[in-house]
């Protein structure tokens, strides 16, 4: 289908969802972070048109997806505008459709702990768990409310040790990776004023991007 990523039967794949308003390292090491360690061939992010549970609605979507890939270099990871082609609004929706589109490749939804928290405000967040595996990651502050949140709780039976062929399990699973964390958010770039409109992408010093690690990819970005 044109417009849509290639991918070869029996590979597995991350989806990242979020607004990425904007993209930044963060996102770039939990990437890579999640390729390494949960034996993914591939990451899509899935650039959203909008965020149902946000007020702010997001900049236009050219310019996240051109910082997006000003960013991301990694020929594995494909910057995508899936849901805006799928006319998905929800996460479920969005992975329902991939998994009719994509039969015989194996999706596994990525997402930060700060995520999990609220999980269970999602729509129809129990068939997200019960249709791919889920990979956790840390992000700063959120280790504790994740461990004990609703869905954590819920799917307490169904967390596995280890992320390495998270993609080969059957749904629900779901892993909790601990990583360094990074401090870098979209929300304190935006705040900085150093994402506008139609500006291009600045690369982030280290007193910007805190100490190495991961920073969040999720739909909270």
């Amino acid at each position: 289908m044109q417009g849509f990523p290639h991918a070869e039967p029996g590979m597995v794949i991350g989806l990242l969802g979020g607004s990425f308003d904007p993209a930044h390292e963060g996102h770039v090491h939990i990437t890579e972070q999640a390729l390494a360690r949960m034996g993914l061939d591939q990451v899509w992010w899935l650039v959203t048109p909008g965020n149902p549970l946000k007020a702010r609605q997001p900049a236009p979507m050219a310019d996240r997806i051109a910082r997006a890939k000003a960013i991301m270099r990694d020929p594995r990871v494909k910057i995508t505008d899936l849901e805006a082609r799928l006319g998905t609004r929800y996460t479920a929706a969005t992975i329902r459709r991939l998994k009719a589109i994509y039969p015989r490749v194996r999706f596994v939804w990525l997402m930060g702990a700060d995520n999990l928290v609220q999980f269970h405000k999602w729509e129809n967040w129990r068939q997200i768990m019960r249709m791919v595996p889920v990979g956790v990651l840390a992000r700063p502050g959120s280790g504790v409310a994740a461990r004990t949140s609703v869905a954590a709780r819920t799917f307490r039976g169904q967390r596995v040790g280890r992320g390495e062929w998270l993609g080969n399990r059957k749904a629900p699973a779901w892993v909790f990776v601990n990583l360094p964390l990074h401090k870098a958010s979209s929300s304190a770039i935006r705040a900085r004023g150093d994402w506008t409109e139609g500006k291009p992408p600045q690369a982030e010093t280290p007193s910007d991007a805190g100490p190495a690690g991961t920073g969040p990819s999720d739909r909270s970005t």
